[in-house]
């Protein structure tokens, strides 16, 4: 049965992006980002907010001569996309649709009919999803810096019981997290 994954690179203090809407000292090093690689790579759908989709879509044309980053952007070009957002006229990748909201039920219908896990990124849309009771399980790559505020990785006021499956240091000092929701 699929699961419904998030999967976030994360400040110390639990943000994405600091205040200036700055992720550079998330850059995963070769090492993590191959990590991430074997995550992903078990999906076949990802489900976006329209500000991450965006910088997601970097994937689709990216040339690059690194191993890693030309295994990702095969791994990303493969899967589904789904962007949510009110705003967006037309995706700019292909195997990509636009809803205008998230609906859970059919989020879950999609999971449960799905043969490969499905992925939820960004902090807003992840955030509803939590809300909603649809994430089974979350990834979080944990960098050793503290920057102090930002777009939150978590959402606020929602209380979400986790059971930790598996951790994993990397030599630059980020931990991987990966919980399983508790129902």
């Amino acid at each position: 049965m699929a699961r419904l994954l998030y999967l976030s690179n994360i400040s110390l203090d639990g943000y994405i992006a600091d205040a200036q809407g700055r992720f550079d000292w998330s850059e995963p090093s070769a090492e993590v980002h191959q990590y991430i690689n074997d995550v992903v790579r078990a999906t076949g759908t990802h489900l976006y907010g329209r500000r991450n989709y965006e910088v997601m879509t970097f994937w689709e044309t990216v040339d690059d001569d690194d191993p890693v980053m030309r295994d990702f952007a095969r791994i990303w070009q493969a899967t589904s996309k789904i962007v949510y957002s009110r705003t967006l006229e037309r995706p700019t990748s292909a195997r990509t649709r636009i809803e205008r909201e998230l609906d859970p039920e059919a989020v879950r219908s999609l999971v449960d009919g799905a043969d490969r896990d499905v992925l939820v990124g960004g902090a807003q849309l992840a955030g509803q999803a939590l809300a909603a009771g649809l994430v089974d399980e979350l990834h979080l790559f944990v960098s050793p810096v503290v920057i102090g505020g930002g777009t939150r990785c978590l959402p606020d006021d929602v209380r979400i019981d986790l059971e930790l499956i598996d951790e994993h240091r990397f030599d630059n000092g980020v931990v991987h997290l990966h919980y399983r929701v508790v129902r």
